[in-house]
C-alpha cells in the first residue's frame, strides 16, 4: 500500500498544481484520511490516503516540502478528526461561541505541526520509507507527550474496529497503520525489491487472522460481579441550570433504587453530584440509601483550602467517603488555565471552571479497593486516553474504572472516539473498564477491548452488567511506548546511514581506486 510507485502518476500531477491548489489538496487528502476514525470508521480510505501521502513524500523536492506536505495534510486530517472541539465552546454559546472557529483552526494546525515536523525531517535524512515510517510515527508518539499531550485521533485508532485492534497488546497504540504495513514495506522493500507488491499483499492478508488468533476467548460470567452503570442524560447546557439540577440528581437516585436484585457496585458519572463533597454529609446519605447499602462510585467536586478537584469518591453505607480520587491529567484551557488567577482578573477562566486556574492537579494514578470486585484504576475523563496514565498506577489493578462528561464533546463523533479510546487502553493493558458517561455512551469493556454491554449515547437509563476478569499482564502493560519509540529512532538512524553512505558514494569516496 505504501509502495512508492503506489498513485505514482496522481502524486507526480499533484505536485505540478499551483501551491494553492496543492494545498487545497493536501488539504483534502488529510480530511479524507480521517474518515477512518469513529463512527465513520471506513479505514480502508485512511490506509489509501496516507500510501498516497508517501507517494507526495517522496517526489518532495527537500525538507521544507516535505514539511509543507506534513503540515497541509495534518490541518486537513484534525480539521475533521477534531470537529468536535467545537462543542464545548457551543454550551454557553453567547459568551465562548465566537472562539469555536479559532479553537478548531488553531488546534488543527498545532496538531499538524507534528506532521509537518515528521515528514519534514523524513525528507531532510533522505526520505524512502525507512525515512517516512520513522520520522512520522517518532513525532506521532510525541504528540502523547509533548506540552501534556493530545494523542486523540491517532491514524492507528482507525484499526479499532478490526480485528487487528489485540496487536495492541504487543505494540500499543494501534499504530499498525504505519507500523505492521508501511514498516513492513520498508522491510520488504530492502530485502525482497521487486517482489514487495506480492509480499504487502500477502502479509496484510495474514495480519487480520493472526489478530484474531492473538485476541483471547471470552471468558464465562456466570459468577463475574455486577455493576450498574447510571447515565442520567444531563445536557451540558442544561446540567447547572438551578431548575433542572434537582431533577438530573433525583433521576440517578431513582437509576440506583431501581430493580429487585441488587447489584455489588453503582456507578454515577463524572460531576453527578450537584454539591461539593465539603457540604454533601446529607446527599451522601440520601445516595446510600436508594442504593441500598451498595457501595456508590460517584464523580463530585470538593475543595481542599484554596484548591479546587475534579475527584473521584465511594460512597459507602451510610453516606461514609471510603476512597477518594483527585483527576491529576486535566485539559488545558477546558479544566485549568496557565497563569490563571492572572487571566481570572480579565474573565478569562477554562471552560469547565469559574475559579481563577480551575482545578488543581491530584497527587497523580492510584488504586483503590472495591471489596470483593478487586482492585479498581480510577480514570476520569481525559485521562482515558493516555496510556502512560494507565501504566502509571502503583499496582497492576483488577479493571479500569473511568467516569466521564461525554455531554462537552457534542452528539457526532467526539463521545464515539473517546469510546473508541477506552476499548484500546482495555486491549492493551489485557484489563476490563467500567465506562460511565453522563450523556454516553456507558459501557462495560471486556479485557480484549469488546463492549459486553452498553447504554446508547443521548439516552437516560441504568443497566446491570457483569464485570469481565482481567487477562495476565500484556506485553505493552509491562514496556510501554519505550520499544517503539527506540524502533522509529533505529529507521532513522538507518536512514542516516544509508543516506551518507549513498553520499559518499556519489563523491566518489568509496570508489575503487584507479591504480588497483
Amino acid at each position: 500500500m505504501a509502495d512508492p510507485r503506489f498513485a505514482g502518476g496522481l502524486a507526480a500531477w499533484i505536485w505540478t498544481l499551483s501551491r494553492p491548489r496543492r494545498l487545497l489538496v493536501f488539504l483534502l487528502i488529510g480530511a479524507l484520511a480521517a474518515l477512518g476514525q469513529a463512527p465513520w470508521g471506513v479505514w480502508p480510505i485512511t490506509l489509501g490516503m496516507l500510501a498516497l501521502v508517501y507517494g507526495l513524500f517522496e517526489r518532495a523536492s527537500g525538507w521544507r516540502q516535505g514539511a509543507c506536505l506534513g503540515w497541509a495534510v495534518g490541518t486537513g486530517y484534525f480539521l475533521l478528526a477534531l470537529s468536535w472541539i467545537i462543542e464545548p465552546f457551543l454550551v454557553d454559546i453567547a459568551r465562548h461561541g465566537w472562539v469555536a472557529p479559532f479553537a478548531l483552526l488553531g488546534l488543527a494546525a498545532g496538531m499538524g505541526l507534528f506532521w509537518a515536523i515528521g515528514l519534514g525531517v523524513g525528507r531532510a535524512i533522505g526520505g524512502g520509507v525507512v525515512g517516512y515510517v520513522g520520522a512520522f510515527g517518532l513525532t506521532e508518539a510525541a504528540r502523547g507527550y509533548v506540552l501534556t499531550g493530545f494523542p486523540w485521533a491517532q491514524p492507528g485508532h482507525v484499526l479499532i474496529d478490526t480485528p487487528l485492534l489485540h496487536w495492541s497488546a504487543y505494540l500499543g497504540g494501534l499504530g499498525l497503520l504505519t507500523l505492521l504495513l508501511v514498516v513492513a514495506v520498508t522491510l520488504w522493500q530492502a530485502c525482497m525489491g521487486q517482489f514487495r507488491g506480492i509480499l504487502v499483499s500477502l502479509t496484510a492478508t495474514l495480519l487480520w487472522p493472526i489478530g484474531m488468533w492473538l485476541t483471547p476467548d471470552a471468558t464465562a460470567l456466570d459468577a463475574a460481579p455486577v455493576v450498574r452503570l447510571v447515565q442520567p442524560n444531563a445536557p451540558q447546557h442544561e446540567k447547572w441550570q438551578r431548575d433542572k439540577v434537582r431533577g438530573f440528581f433525583e433521576r440517578q437516585l431513582g437509576f440506583s433504587a431501581a430493580g429487585d436484585a441488587r447489584p455489588d457496585l453503582i456507578v454515577w458519572p463524572e460531576t453527578a453530584v450537584p454539591v461539593l463533597l465539603n457540604d454533601a454529609a446529607a446527599t451522601l446519605e440520601v445516595i446510600s440509601e436508594a442504593a441500598g447499602g451498595v457501595p456508590v462510585v460517584v464523580g463530585i467536586q470538593r475543595f481542599d483550602g484554596m484548591r479546587l478537584y475534579n475527584s473521584l469518591a465511594l460512597i459507602e453505607t451510610g453516606g461514609r467517603v471510603g476512597a477518594l480520587y483527585d483527576k491529576h491529567h486535566l485539559v488545558p484551557f477546558g479544566e485549568y488555565v496557565p497563569y490563571g488567577d492572572l487571566l481570572a482578573r480579565f474573565g478569562i477562566y477554562g471552560l469547565a471552571s469559574s475559579q481563577g486556574q480551575g482545578y488543581s492537579s491530584g497527587p497523580g494514578a492510584q488504586v483503590i479497593g472495591l471489596g470483593a470486585l478487586g482492585r479498581a484504576l480510577p480514570l476520569i475523563c481525559y485521562e482515558g486516553v493516555f496510556p502512560q496514565d494507565v501504566r502509571a498506577a502503583p499496582e497492576r489493578p483488577d479493571f479500569m474504572l473511568l467516569i466521564t462528561n461525554d455531554a462537552w464533546f457534542g452528539t457526532v463523533s467526539g463521545p464515539y472516539q473517546h469510546l473508541a479510546q477506552a476499548r484500546l487502553r482495555s486491549a492493551e493493558q489485557g484489563l476490563p473498564m467500567i465506562r460511565v458517561a453522563n450523556t454516553g455512551v456507558s459501557a462495560m469493556i471486556d479485557a480484549t477491548g469488546k463492549v459486553t454491554a452498553s447504554i446508547p449515547l443521548g439516552e437516560a437509563g441504568w443497566r446491570d452488567v457483569a464485570l469481565p476478569p482481567p487477562l495476565p499482564q500484556t506485553v505493552y502493560a509491562r514496556f510501554g511506548d519505550m520499544p517503539m519509540v527506540l524502533f522509529f529512532l533505529f529507521l532513522l538512524v538507518i536512514t542516516l546511514v544509508r543516506t551518507g553512505l549513498g553520499i559518499r558514494q556519489k563523491n566518489g569516496i568509496d570508489a575503487p581506486s584507479s591504480r588497483a
